[in-house]
């Protein structure tokens, strides 16, 4: 018999197990592990770490992606070939509106496609969606937990440190982009053509007038609110699979 096991994220196929979240960080894979019951590592390797535990009754997977839409893709297309058929960013971003504040969380209902995975399967007239069911009850869920939150389009992209960061950022917070991402265009676009369900939930981590590496340092050293921003994700997240859940199964 032929073997599952995939060659980057390095688990195969499991039985009943049809969801998954997808942080960037690794670290961050430890982080969500904490809500769950019997949380077990399954494997680390290179950027993808993965755990998975029960929570309320559901078996959920927690696989790190890296940075950028490349690795995300790697690991979308793997999770899919071991049997998960519903997958969640849990990622941060840098806000493009003044309104948005470390912390709050962004619901993305698209994407721009500014970055290369992306493109690199289908012509970019092709849209950056997520599942309207599933965005529904992300939603739903940040809101029966009274979580800041916004939703709206995203942009996503490959750099943070080309020659017009500010004149590219200032574009697209002109029309009307909320934040910036480097993996949700990735998640979309694959989810879209290999039938997988997909949301992507954001934490604010650098503000509009913010600086990008002073907003991570801080993150990193949970000295704001970005820390409690991503709590709220992923228990937002958490909570979306558990009603998501229900419907499926009616």
């Amino acid at each position: 018999m032929e073997s599952t096991l995939q060659p980057h994220i390095r688990i195969g196929r499991m039985e009943d197990v049809h969801y998954a979240l997808l942080p960037g960080d690794p670290g961050r894979v430890d982080e969500v592990a904490k809500f769950l019951e019997n949380a077990e590592q399954l494997s680390t390797n290179r950027e993808f770490k993965t755990v998975i535990g029960t929570y309320k009754g559901i078996r959920v997977l927690v696989t790190s992606t890296g940075i950028g839409g490349v690795s995300a893709g790697i690991a979308v297309e793997e999770l899919r070939n071991i049997g998960i058929k519903t997958m969640i960013r849990i990622g941060s971003c840098g806000a493009l509106q003044p309104q948005l504040k470390i912390g709050d969380l962004v619901i993305a209902s698209g994407a721009v496609r500014n970055d290369g995975a992306s493109y690199a399967y289908i012509n970019k007239a092709y849209p950056a969606i997520p599942d309207t069911e599933l965005l529904f009850h992300v939603i739903e869920a940040a809101k029966s937990k009274k979580v800041k939150h916004y939703t709206g389009i995203v942009r996503c992209h490959d750099s943070f440190y080309t020659d017009k960061e500010q004149e590219i950022d200032r574009y697209w917070s002109e029309k009307g982009i909320l934040a910036s991402d480097m993996e949700t265009a990735a998640l979309f676009v694959i989810g879209g053509l290999r039938g997988i369900k997909t949301a992507s939930i954001l934490n604010v981590v650098v503000e509009q007038e913010g600086n990008l590496e002073g907003g991570i340092n801080d993150y990193i050293d949970e000295k704001n609110n970005s820390k409690q921003g991503e709590v709220n994700e992923i228990m937002t997240a958490l909570d979306a699979i558990v009603t998501y859940d229900h419907l499926v199964k009616q």
